[in-house]
């Protein structure tokens, strides 16, 4: 499978949530909008520092990464993001990497907004089988 990039819109949740309770005008939400690589091997999102810090969202704890070579490097743990792509979104943590480095997209953002890899047109869209809201499964 090529490359496949998404564009996304990732915004401070907790902005969001005070917006809608009237204690931020929706200008003040901190939004950016930025290309993600879609990674189908990576469990979380992956944020550069420098989107982390625009997005002022804390970090939470701190993890041990796994890296596709088999390095494991400790790495900050933020919470409070709200990624959308193709009209679904979802809220969910995000482990923070290097300034500079590429905005990753992850099998958790994926599965809470119902969205798959089709490997033969290099795009993301959602499953057949829910084509117009997620579709989730509680077993």
């Amino acid at each position: 499978m090529g490359k496949v990039i998404v564009k996304a819109k990732l915004t401070n949740d907790y902005d969001w949530i005070r917006s809608q309770v009237g204690e931020l005008s929706v200008d003040q939400i901190r939004t950016i909008d930025v290309e993600g690589l879609i990674d189908i091997g990576a469990t979380m999102l992956v944020l550069p520092g420098d989107v982390v810090q625009q997005l002022g969202v804390p970090i939470v704890r701190q993890v041990t990464a796994t890296y596709a070579h088999g390095r494991k490097e400790q790495r900050s743990v933020v919470a409070g993001i709200r990624i959308e792509i193709g009209g679904r979104e979802a809220r969910v943590e995000a482990i923070v990497e290097a300034t500079g480095t590429k905005v990753l997209v992850g099998q958790v953002p994926l599965e809470v907004m119902d969205l798959v890899v089709d490997p033969k047109t290099g795009t993301v869209g959602p499953r057949p089988e829910s084509p117009d809201t997620p579709l989730i499964e509680i077993y």
